[in-house]
């Protein structure tokens, strides 16, 4: 069983051949009711880099199947242009966006792309000259290791391939112009969509430090506003996922908006209130409160042992309430007083913003 492309390499064989369906998912259920028959499943290279062993294998049990790994299409690519491939970025974005680039594009970047089909290739071209990036050089590897094997060098904003055949693959050393991402908390307002409500630069990369993400957790980010707290929470570490709760449409379309621009399937929006919008979602290892502060979610929030907390307050209302919850519960209080340097008269005086008070406590 496997793609037709896979099943046409084979010699002369007394076995069944099916063909796997186009969609992938398709083919599950087809694999599913040989079950207890002798199967063998074609899949290009290393099947669980990327690859198909993934999802076949959480269908069947450890015992029910083995698995033949080949070389990956990453390894036979950094073979044919010399690249040490512990220094490669390494992506497989056939059903993902190719948004998911966008954190590490910088000038001197090597990535490997693993990409759908030939119109893919054209879409990352311009993708990477729309970014600001046109100058980078793509080596478009179709078919590696079969006897349809094609390696041709384009650069991105001159991309005029119209015959890429799939399987293929782009290695992409990134030039250009664009701006760059630095890698740290506490990236530049510009980058987000917002309507002024948004955690400022410095004190999100506070609240980041404070909310202390480690791999494989999930952050409730209540009253998300731009939902920048959640986008870099989910840039920390790929493991990371965030379920931002947010009451205004308009808001809310900011924060589809963010997570659509780095590729974050990994964030999910909640329209609607906290606490009521909490109902049923799963559990968090830690929780950030940038709007919508009040007794009542802090009440909601208590049962939730074990869970870092995080919570800023901006008026004296707010405050008070942290101020008498950290009497209760414990944790620690910060008051976040900044000011920038702007015109006066001839000369440059501070200007201060407004406190922020930053309570941090596990529940």
């Amino acid at each position: 069983m496997g793609p037709a492309r896979h099943l046409a390499l084979l010699p002369e064989v007394k076995a069944e051949r099916i063909t796997w369906p186009v969609p992938f998912a398709d083919g599950l259920p087809m694999l599913q009711e040989l079950r207890g028959r002798r199967v063998v499943v074609l899949a290009s290279g290393n099947p669980f880099w990327f690859g198909a062993g993934r999802v076949i294998a959480q269908r069947f049990g450890r015992g029910e199947w083995c698995a033949l790994p080949g070389p990956s299409s990453f390894s036979l690519a950094a073979a044919r242009l010399g690249w040490p491939l512990e220094q490669v970025l390494c992506l497989g974005l056939h059903a993902a966006p190719l948004e998911r680039l966008r954190p590490a594009l910088a000038p001197g970047l090597r990535a490997l792309v693993l990409l759908r089909d030939g119109q893919a290739v054209a879409s990352l071209a311009a993708y990477l000259t729309g970014e600001g990036f046109g100058e980078s050089r793509l080596h478009v590897l179709e078919a590696l290791g079969g006897p349809r094997e094609r390696v041709r060098l384009e650069i991105a904003a001159d991309y005029s391939l119209v015959d890429v055949q799939h399987p293929v693959a782009v290695a992409c050393e990134i030039a250009g112009e664009g701006a760059v991402l630095g890698c740290a908390s506490g990236r530049a307002d510009a980058v987000f969509a917002h309507d002024g409500q948004i955690t400022k630069r410095p004190v999100r990369a506070l609240a980041l430090s404070a909310l202390a993400p480690r791999p494989g957790e999930r952050l409730w980010d209540i009253g998300g506003g731009s939902g920048s707290i959640a986008v870099e929470w989910c840039l920390a570490h790929s493991g990371l996922c965030a379920i931002s709760i947010e009451p205004r449409p308009e808001r809310a379309a900011n924060i589809r908006a963010n997570a659509a621009r780095f590729g974050l399937d990994r964030l999910e929006l909640v329209d609607g209130a906290a606490p009521e919008a909490l109902a049923g979602l799963p559990a968090p290892a830690a929780i950030f409160i940038g709007g919508g502060l009040s007794g009542s979610l802090l009440e909601a929030l208590v049962p939730l042992k074990g869970v870092r907390l995080v919570a800023h307050a901006v008026t004296l209302e707010s405050e008070a309430l942290l101020a008498t919850w950290a009497g209760r519960l414990g944790g620690s209080l910060m008051r976040i007083e900044l000011a920038h340097a702007e015109p006066l008269g001839a000369r440059r005086g501070w200007v201060p913003v407004r406190p922020i008070v930053q309570w941090q406590v596990v529940l």
